[in-house]
């Protein structure tokens, strides 16, 4: 079963993750969720970097908020596509600095960058990475679609 994995900076990004982990979940896809900070635990950042995708994990998503290095850095480990998910933190510069931190990396270290607090559509990018080689997944993804296609037209009817 693919996996992707869902790492924070600290636990305070948790409840903007969790719509990551949530939509993970309800295509059920498999979430290992984890603290990595890129500035208080770095051994830990190398070794996640470095090998999760020997533990079948096929997508990073990476949540960091103020300087925000944690999806750039783990990028830079990992062979693995990596989604990095800017948080408006309490140290955040109205979350501009985090945006920028996650979204200027340079040529060879790609990060697919979200909105800020954008875990939601993290989650659904990273289920259309797997859906794209998943046809079970796509399916999901497919039927996903269409709800919401049936709620605008529902809101329409609605006027």
């Amino acid at each position: 079963m693919s996996k992707v994995g869902v790492i924070m900076g600290s636990k305070s990004d948790l409840p903007v993750m969790q719509d990551a982990i949530d939509i993970l979940k309800g295509f059920d896809i498999e979430v290992e969720v984890d603290i990595v900070s890129a500035h208080r635990t770095p051994d830990k950042l190398f070794d996640y970097g470095k090998n999760a995708h020997s533990r079948g994990i096929k997508v990073i998503i990476a949540g960091a908020g103020g300087a925000a290095h944690l999806p750039g850095m783990v990028a830079s480990l990992s062979p693995l596509p990596v989604i990095g998910v800017p948080v408006k933190s309490s140290n955040s510069i109205d979350g501009w600095d985090s945006v920028l931190s996650i979204l200027q990396m340079p040529g060879g270290v790609p990060v697919a960058t979200v909105a800020l607090n954008g875990a939601k559509n993290a989650g659904i990018l990273a289920a259309q990475i797997l859906g794209s080689s998943d046809q079970c997944i796509l399916d999901k993804i497919m039927v996903y679609k269409e709800g919401l296609k049936a709620k605008v037209m529902d809101s329409a009817k609605d006027l």
